[in-house]
């Protein structure tokens, strides 16, 4: 397992930081035989906000940055790339929180939310695969009754992963659905069931009335569900993805973030930004189509993958490579 999450946080660090580019390559290349001074800092800040980690995260990232340059404890650039990798590291660890099953409850439910195009059913097929692997018992709840393709897609994965699979007919009220889907597994003893619902729009309030709906009837069959209202994120949305973020938060009371495609033009800022505002736990990212393009987030290596390219995992120096390693 470890040697998989190795694996793992080398993909995301090579498509955060493609052709050839990267902060530390970037940064190293600008300020060869220069001095660590306001100019510097400035470059610095234009190129984090660039990757959009966002005006509150970077202003943060900088003061600090600041006080350790007036201290003279920064003087080359790898002092500056491993305190900002400090930096990064500091505000993503609160996030850092896996997604935990309480196997008192039985089943667990998840809550599946998202805007069209986020990458939720996906997401939902890659999570059924995890917990398989986990020794889970899945079933998967059709609750996007609006999109055929979106049941299909469900049942592929259900198949794949060998999870049972819940649906109605074609727009079916998506409450009942996951009613009966909870009702059902009860009955089997299933583990996990992970309910999808129909993407929308943060702004179009009736959909995100029906949400709301969803969940209250999901508490009519089991008082204390669903146990995890997990939000999909699209990295690509950049700071549209925060403001998604905030708006189903309050809406439902969001209790995980997935963020997916970060194997796009995205330069996986976002998750900084994110966490610095929400402070929402960050069960799992996504880097591309396949199923082992999923898995926990891991704040150090994250931080490490957002500001060295993949080739550079040898310029490190020891020390910073075993840290690298052991996370």
């Amino acid at each position: 397992m470890a040697q998989e999450s190795k694996g793992f946080f080398a993909r995301l660090k090579a498509r955060l930081n493609r052709g050839g580019s990267s902060l530390a390559r970037d940064l190293r290349s600008l300020l060869r035989g220069r001095k660590i001074d306001a100019a510097v800092l400035e470059e610095l800040e234009t190129r984090l906000l660039s990757a959009d980690v966002g005006v509150e995260a970077t202003s943060d990232i900088l003061q600090e940055l600041r006080r350790r340059v007036a201290l003279r404890e920064l003087d080359d650039v790898e002092a500056l790339l491993e305190a900002l990798r400090e930096q990064l590291t500091a505000l993503l660890t609160p996030c850092a929180q896996p997604l935990r099953i309480e196997r008192r409850a039985k089943p667990f439910v998840v809550l599946v939310v998202g805007v069209n195009g986020s990458g939720k059913t996906t997401s939902i097929g890659k999570l059924a695969r995890w917990l398989r692997d986990e020794h889970l018992s899945v079933m998967l709840a059709a609750g996007d009754t609006f999109r055929a393709a979106a049941v299909e897609q469900l049942h592929v994965w259900a198949e794949r992963t060998g999870a049972l699979f819940s649906a109605q007919q074609s727009g079916a009220d998506p409450g009942a659905v996951i009613f009966d889907a909870i009702q059902s597994a009860q009955a089997r003893g299933i583990d996990v069931v992970l309910a999808d619902t129909a993407g929308r729009l943060q702004a179009q309030t009736h959909l995100m009335d029906e949400l709301k709906k969803v969940k209250r009837v999901i508490g009519r069959v089991m008082s204390d569900a669903p146990h995890e209202v997990l939000l999909v994120l699209d990295a690509n949305q950049g700071q549209n993805a925060l403001a998604q973020a905030q708006q189903f938060h309050q809406a439902l009371g969001v209790t995980g973030l997935v963020v997916t495609k970060l194997d796009g033009t995205a330069r996986g800022g976002i998750v900084v930004a994110i966490a610095r505002q929400l402070k929402l736990p960050i069960r799992f990212i996504g880097l591309g189509e396949k199923a082992e393009d999923f898995g926990p987030f891991d704040a150090r290596a994250f931080a490490s993958a957002l500001i060295e390219s993949a080739g550079e995992a040898d310029e490190l120096a020891p020390a910073r490579r075993g840290e690298v390693d052991a996370s």
